[in-house]
């Protein structure tokens, strides 16, 4: 991913809201595989950590794209942004 197309994933990303919280129980396999299906759903998605999470965000980013094999467009404070191209169709066209 170009820090183009990266720029823009986050100038989108500012707009949703977080559909997952990580908590307590940190990264669970159900947990992977509701994240790997709002991907295909809608390519780009929001991930709050919830403070009682002991994990660091970042290394929670790291597992998460490594299992939805998506890529991390930005972890900032508590929250992360994870992008996976859908494989039915294309929601988001990223710039060149």
């Amino acid at each position: 991913m170009t820090s183009k197309q990266r720029a823009y994933l986050k100038g989108l990303a500012m707009n949703i809201d977080p559909i997952f919280q990580v908590g307590k129980a940190s990264i669970s396999p159900e947990l992977t595989t509701g994240i790997s299906e709002a991907l295909e759903k809608r390519e780009l998605i929001k991930i709050s950590v919830l403070k009682n999470c002991l994990d660091d965000p970042r290394e929670i980013a790291s597992v998460l794209s490594e299992r939805t094999h998506s890529e991390v467009v930005q972890v900032i404070g508590k929250k992360i942004v994870l992008y996976r191209e859908s494989k039915e169709k294309k929601k988001i066209e990223l710039p060149k």
